[in-house]
C-alpha cells in the first residue's frame, strides 16, 4: 500500500460525530467558511467580508448547506459579532481556544485552515470553552469594561500621587488614603489654590489618628506650576472615571434586577450568619450589591470566608448562573486551573507548562481571596495558616483558592451552604486527626503512645 493510500485510509477510519457541522477561520477583513463536502468530495468553501450584511449572509448560507452547528477560532474579538448572529440564527456555536488548532497539517493557508476546523469539528475533536448563557454574557460585558475604569481610577490616583511626590508634598505620609475622605480635601484645596499648610491640616477627618500639627509637617512643599497643573488634570480625571463607575454600577444593578426571578425580586435579604463581616460590608457600601446577588442566585457566596460582594459579582458574571456544564467540581477546578498538574511521563515527572486554557479572572479573584485568609480567625483562616507554615504561602494561596472553587461550586450547583466552624473547632479537629496519625505510625512501629499524664 503506498503512503497516499495509508493516508485515506486512515481519514476513512475516523467515524464523522457531527455530519451537518462548519468550520470558520476569522479575520479581520474576511471570514473563510467550509461547509460539509459536496457530493463528489470537493470542497465546499467560500469567504465572506466581516460587515453585517455578509455576516448575515454567511449565516443564509450556512443554513442552505443545511449546517447545524458550527466551530470558529476565539480570534480576538473579531469572533463576537458573528457569534451573536449565528447564536440569534439557531445554530450552535462551539468556540475553540485557537492553541487547539495550531497543528495544522501542510502549509497554512486560511482555506486549508477552515476545512481543518470543519473536519475536526465533523469527527467530534474540539471542545467548545464555556461561556455563560447570553443574559449573563451581557452582564459580563458591563462588568468587564467596569473593572478597566476602575483600573484607569487607579492610575489616575498613580498620577496624583507621583505630582504630590514631584512638590514634595507628602500626602501619603500624612493621611493612610490618598483618596480617602482627608486626602481628598486636602488635593481639592491645594487645586483650588490653597498654600498654607495649617490651613490644609485643619481638614483632617475627626478619626484621623495624626494631629492638625502633625499633618501640617507633611504638607509644606515646592509648588511649581507644572506639577500642579498635572495634578488638576489627574484629579479631573479621576472625578470623571468615578462619574462613570457610579453610573456603571447602577446600570449592573439594572440588568440584575431584570434578571431576578419575581419570587424573590421583593423579598427580604436574610441576615449574614456574620455579624462582623455584614458590618464591613455595610461599611464599605457593598451591602446592595449582596442583596442583588442573593435575589438573582437564591444562595449568598458572601457567606463563604474570603468571598466579598464586589468577589462575588465577579464570580457570577463570569460563570453564570448555571455551572451544570461542568460535571463535578473537579472538573470546575480543572478549568480554573486550580488542580495540579501531574505531568508524567514513562514513569517520571516533566517540566510541567501552562495549556493556556481556563478562567483567569476567576482563578485571579480566588487567589485574591485566598490571601485575604491569612489573618482570619475561621476555619477556611486557619487551614491557610497549616498550609502556609508547611509548605509556604504560595502553595497556600493556590491550595485554599481550589478550597473556595469546590464551596463555591457546591453552594451553585446544589445549594450546599458552607458553615463555619470557627478557628477553635477547626484547630481541635486538626489536632485528632494528627493524634490518629501519629498512633498510627507508632503502632506499625509496634509501639504504645501513652500521654505524659498516663505515663506519670
Amino acid at each position: 500500500m503506498t503512503t497516499k493510500s495509508r493516508k485515506k485510509a486512515v481519514s476513512a477510519a475516523i467515524p464523522t460525530v457531527h455530519a451537518h457541522a462548519a468550520g470558520i477561520d476569522l479575520g479581520s477583513t474576511q471570514h473563510w467558511v467550509a461547509a460539509p463536502p459536496l457530493s463528489d468530495g470537493a470542497a465546499n468553501v467560500r469567504t465572506f467580508a466581516t460587515t453585517t450584511k455578509e455576516l448575515h449572509a454567511l449565516a443564509d448560507w450556512l443554513i442552505e448547506q443545511d449546517v447545524r452547528t458550527v466551530a470558529m477560532e476565539s480570534t480576538g474579538i473579531y469572533w463576537i459579532p458573528l457569534f451573536e448572529i449565528l447564536e440569534d440564527r439557531g445554530l450552535e456555536v462551539v468556540l475553540v481556544n485557537a492553541r487547539h488548532l495550531k497543528g495544522v497539517p501542510g502549509r497554512k493557508t486560511d482555506m486549508l485552515d477552515c476545512q481543518w476546523i470543519q473536519r475536526l469539528h465533523a469527527c467530534g475533536l474540539l471542545r467548545g470553552s464555556f461561556r455563560p448563557e447570553g443574559s449573563m454574557a451581557k452582564l459580563r460585558v458591563l462588568w468587564r469594561h467596569h473593572a478597566n475604569l476602575v483600573e484607569s481610577r487607579a492610575q489616575a490616583v498613580h498620577w496624583m500621587q507621583k505630582s504630590l511626590d514631584q512638590m514634595n508634598v507628602l500626602v501619603h505620609r500624612a493621611v493612610s488614603n490618598l483618596v480617602g475622605g482627608t486626602g481628598l480635601r486636602i488635593v481639592r484645596a491645594i487645586v483650588e489654590g490653597e498654600r498654607n499648610p495649617v490651613a490644609l491640616a485643619a481638614l483632617r477627618g475627626s478619626g484621623c489618628k495624626k494631629s492638625t500639627r502633625e499633618i501640617a509637617e507633611y504638607l509644606t512643599g515646592t509648588w511649581h506650576e507644572e506639577h500642579l497643573f498635572n495634578l488638576k488634570m489627574a484629579l479631573q480625571h479621576y472625578d470623571h472615571l468615578c462619574a462613570q463607575i457610579t453610573v456603571y454600577e447602577e446600570q449592573l444593578t439594572a440588568q440584575m434586577k431584570k434578571l431576578q426571578p419575581p419570587e424573590r425580586a421583593h423579598q427580604p435579604v436574610p441576615k449574614h450568619p456574620s455579624t462582623a463581616k455584614e458590618r464591613a460590608m455595610v461599611k464599605r457600601g457593598e451591602q446592595p450589591v449582596r442583596e442583588e446577588l442573593w435575589r438573582l442566585l437564591g444562595v449568598d457566596l458572601t457567606t463563604i470566608d474570603g468571598i466579598s460582594p464586589p468577589a462575588a459579582l465577579i464570580l457570577v458574571t463570569e460563570i453564570g448562573l448555571d455551572v451544570s456544564a461542568f460535571p463535578s467540581e473537579k472538573h470546575f477546578v480543572a478549568w480554573l486551573r486550580l488542580a495540579p498538574k501531574l505531568a508524567i511521563s514513562a514513569g517520571k515527572p516533566v517540566r510541567k507548562r501552562p495549556n493556556g486554557t481556563g478562567a483567569n479572572r476567576v482563578a485571579g479573584v480566588l487567589r485574591l481571596a485566598a490571601m485575604s485568609l491569612s489573618r482570619s480567625g475561621t476555619a477556611l483562616g486557619a487551614e491557610y495558616r497549616h498550609i502556609a507554615f508547611r509548605k509556604g504561602a504560595r502553595v497556600a494561596i493556590f491550595a485554599m483558592a481550589r478550597k473556595l472553587a469546590t464551596l463555591i461550586y457546591r453552594l451553585l450547583r446544589y445549594g450546599q451552604a458552607y458553615v463555619d466552624i470557627g478557628e477553635r473547632a477547626y484547630e481541635a479537629r486538626f489536632e485528632a486527626k494528627r493524634l490518629k496519625s501519629l498512633e498510627s505510625s507508632a503502632k506499625h512501629l509496634g509501639f504504645i503512645l501513652v500521654s505524659a499524664g498516663e505515663a506519670a
